[in-house]
């Protein structure tokens, strides 16, 4: 605030200073036009005196007229030089103090500046000394308790260490007792073992014998009741063989018809079923031409797929794959029941060939 006050109180007299010295200096350029002495109005008085006063004296007196008038001007002049002069060093040497002030007031400001930049300065040296020994205390602090810690560090392992020795010592021994005590078990049980297989194969040997003697005695019986089955069937046989011959002489021509109309049944109800699986059968993407798989099918009584497997692979397993979903997927196949019951046994189980190209 001081600093502020101090500026204020020079800046005014040394603008004004400044000001006054500007107009005396304006002043001193612009020359004003001098002013033209008029001469005494003496036109009445000459008039009255043409007839006493003569030319010479009228020019003599004009004259000193304008003698003297040109002496008060350069006295005026001289005189305003004058004040002009006394302005102009006033107006310098109020600049010259003023200046002087200012100089004065920068040193002022300059030497308090120092002076405060000097304080700032002695108080950061002690704030960072100060923070210096701060950190010095801190960081021995630190240190003394990492060794403390070490030290603790180092006990507590060692007492780990001790612990985990006199631990593996006990663990050792009881491992010695297991080991001796298992030896002493595994012995134990070897001899039993030894004494048990001896007992079995001595058992054995006797059951061996008895199951010898039941075979040879079971083989004699069923021999016996081979050559009794035998000729029973023998007999039978011919029994059948004249009864079957007389047979087919009656219905010679009557199965000969039946046996057309179920091939021709049969072979309808195959192309029905290539028919349904080729529909249904999506084949894998780059699969090779030559690709050939067999898929056998086994159908119930009414037509449904029991199993559809795998018989001859194609080396292709989604080709495989393929042919068993397509079979899966066009089953069942209820018209095996429209199919001559003589020939339905016989087409219960098929197989079907799958190429790219077609099923057979």
């Amino acid at each position: 605030m001081a600093r502020h006050d101090r500026r204020v109180g020079y800046g005014v007299p040394l603008v004004l200073a400044v000001a006054l010295h500007l107009a005396v200096l304006v002043g001193s350029v612009i020359r004003f036009p001098e002013r033209q002495v008029e001469p005494p109005s003496t036109s009445i008085v000459q008039a009255t005196l043409v007839s006493t006063e003569t030319t010479t004296d009228q020019a003599q007196r004009a004259e000193e007229a304008r003698g003297r008038a040109a002496a008060r001007q350069a006295e005026e002049e001289a005189a305003a030089r004058a004040e002009e002069q006394a302005a102009r060093e006033a107006a310098e040497e109020a600049v010259r103090r003023a200046e002087q002030a200012e100089r004065q007031r920068q040193e002022d400001a300059e030497a308090r500046e120092a002076a405060r930049r000097a304080a700032e300065e002695e108080a950061a040296r002690r704030a960072e000394q100060a923070d210096a020994e701060a950190e010095r205390r801190r960081q021995a602090e630190a240190e003394a308790e990492r060794q403390r810690q070490a030290e603790a560090e180092a006990e507590r392992r060692r007492q780990a260490e001790a612990e985990a020795e006199r631990q593996r010592q006990a663990e050792a021994e009881a491992e010695r007792r297991r080991q001796a005590e298992a030896e002493a078990e595994r012995q134990r049980q070897a001899e039993a073992e030894a004494e048990r297989q001896r007992q079995a194969e001595a058992e054995a040997e006797r059951q061996r014998q008895a199951e010898a003697e039941a075979e040879r005695q079971r083989q004699a019986e069923a021999e016996a009741e081979r050559q009794r089955q035998a000729e029973a069937e023998a007999r039978r046989a011919r029994e059948e063989a004249e009864a079957e011959m007389q047979r087919l002489i009656e219905g010679a021509e009557e199965r000969a018809a039946n046996a057309r109309q179920a091939s021709e049944a049969a072979n309808s109800f195959i192309s029905l079923v290539r028919r349904a699986v080729e529909q249904a059968w999506v084949i894998p993407p780059n699969v090779p031409d030559g690709a050939s798989a067999m898929i056998s099918v086994r159908l119930g009584p009414s037509g449904e797929l029991f199993a559809a497997t795998i018989d001859q692979s194609s080396g292709n397993s989604a080709f495989d794959r393929s042919a068993v979903q397509a079979v899966e997927a066009a089953a069942p196949f209820a018209e095996l029941r429209q199919l001559p019951a003589s020939v339905q046994r016989d087409y219960r189980q098929f197989n079907l060939r799958f190429r790219p190209g077609d099923i057979r």
